[in-house]
């Protein structure tokens, strides 16, 4: 995210701990920790529909670039789940290697989709769809 524009991927991480002691001694018997990421995706969009040149271009293209290396962990981590071999591209953009451990670990995952019922954003409406499949 820059000073001219609101296009940015956001991660917000909370962290919860969780300690049992005894409370006889003090002693700590067990400790839980657990992370919960809310990102908020930057839309793709098409270069042509929005006009964008220079550094704004380069800035949707970017976006772009990550969205596309998410889908493409998420569908190798699919294929690893079925059993078959497949190394998930995390070190291919920013976004997947932050995500690395929300998406490759022991986690559960949910993506809730923005849509557009209006008539001149249904490609971008279906697209959007099918990323979220």
């Amino acid at each position: 995210m820059n000073a001219t524009s609101s296009r940015a991927h956001t991660v917000t991480t909370i962290s919860f701990k969780q300690i049992f002691t005894d409370k006889a001694s003090g002693k700590v018997l067990n400790k839980k920790a657990s992370d919960i990421n809310l990102i908020d995706l930057a839309g793709s969009e098409r270069a042509e529909s929005t006009g964008a040149t220079g550094d704004r271009l380069k800035e949707g293209s970017n976006i772009n670039k990550s969205l596309m290396i998410l889908g493409k962990v998420i569908s190798a981590l699919a294929k690893k789940a079925e059993g078959k071999a497949s190394a998930p591209p995390f070190r291919e953009s920013q976004l997947t290697f932050l995500l690395q451990n929300a998406l490759g670990g022991n986690t559960k995952t949910s993506m809730i989709a923005a849509l557009s019922p209006a008539n001149i954003n249904h490609d971008e409406t279906l697209s959007t769809l099918r990323y979220a499949w």
